[in-house]
């Protein structure tokens, strides 16, 4: 009997000092937590009477999908005990109540070579609303506080209306003036007037070659002849580019009127003032 009783007392002994300690935890509320909530877990920093002091605190970081882990903290109370704060903040919405565990969390203090072990400690999480508030028709859904106001859109659709006429108008306004300004140089325009002309000579008749004349002539504002040429490309530098050409025009015209008539090389009155009158339309941008 004394045998067993000292080998219960063994046994005994050996699971005291087996037994690790246990950390005194001030845990949040269990229920009623949704999105956005913060909750504090506070752990007293001692250990069988004596103080406990852990090497680093826990760091802020997301836990799982639930929470996230704030910065610890020490926090020193009136009586002198210290405690270690930790935050923890609900950064999702279930769809449905849900049960959300707190990590577990183990101190160590390496000095002394013991430990602190913090059980995970379950809470429950609800959603912000329900997806259905009654089962009565037209009251299940999510609906806004109020609908959004009516604007009225018929001032906008007159304005609308209003400046989409003006533009046509001024585009109209400056096609019309292109239009216009483009008959009068083409019936204004010396070379432009010569060119018409010719459109129903043929371009070997004396009159086509009079008619590229009086154009020249209208040009320099002058009578031109191979004599006075200088004064023409004085006055109208632009035709410069086409000034072998043109002497061959006044050469074989004297030829025309005042000689034998046109050479078999004559060239083509007809082509000249069309080039003349381009070089003339860009003159006139």
């Amino acid at each position: 009997m004394r045998h067993a009783l000292a080998a219960l007392a063994l046994a005994a002994g050996a699971t005291s000092v087996a037994a690790e300690p246990e950390a005194v935890v001030e845990q949040p509320r269990a229920f009623g937590y949704v999105v956005g909530d913060v909750l504090t877990q506070r752990v007293l920093l001692q250990l069988e009477g004596h103080e406990f002091a852990p090497p680093a605190l826990a760091e802020a970081e997301r836990v799982g999908v639930w929470l996230e882990r704030r910065a610890a903290r020490i926090e020193s109370r009136p009586d002198g005990r210290r405690w270690l704060a930790v935050d923890y903040q609900l950064i999702n919405a279930p769809q449905a109540l849900t049960t959300v565990n707190l990590p577990a969390l183990e101190l160590q203090d390496k000095s002394a070579g013991v430990s602190l072990k913090i059980a995970a400690w379950p809470i429950s999480v609800n959603a912000l609303t329900p997806r259905g508030a009654f089962g009565a028709e037209g009251l299940d859904e999510l609906r806004p506080d109020r609908g959004a106001p009516m604007i009225a859109t018929q001032p906008i659709r007159r304005r609308i209306a209003i400046w989409s006429g003006a533009c046509l108008l001024a585009l109209g306004a400056w096609l019309g003036w292109v239009a216009v300004r483009s008959w009068r140089a083409a019936s204004a325009r010396p070379f432009a007037r010569a060119l018409r002309e010719m459109r129903r000579l043929d371009e070997t008749a004396p009159a086509a070659w009079q008619a590229l004349h009086r154009a020249f002539d209208h040009t320099a504002g002058r009578v031109t002849h191979s004599a006075t040429l200088p004064a023409l490309f004085e006055r109208a530098p632009h035709l410069r580019p086409l000034r072998p050409q043109i002497e061959q025009f006044f050469a074989q015209s004297g030829e025309l009127f005042f000689g034998r008539g046109l050479p078999a090389d004559r060239i083509s009155v007809r082509a000249l003032c069309a080039r003349l009158r381009r070089i003339e339309r860009r003159h006139e941008r």
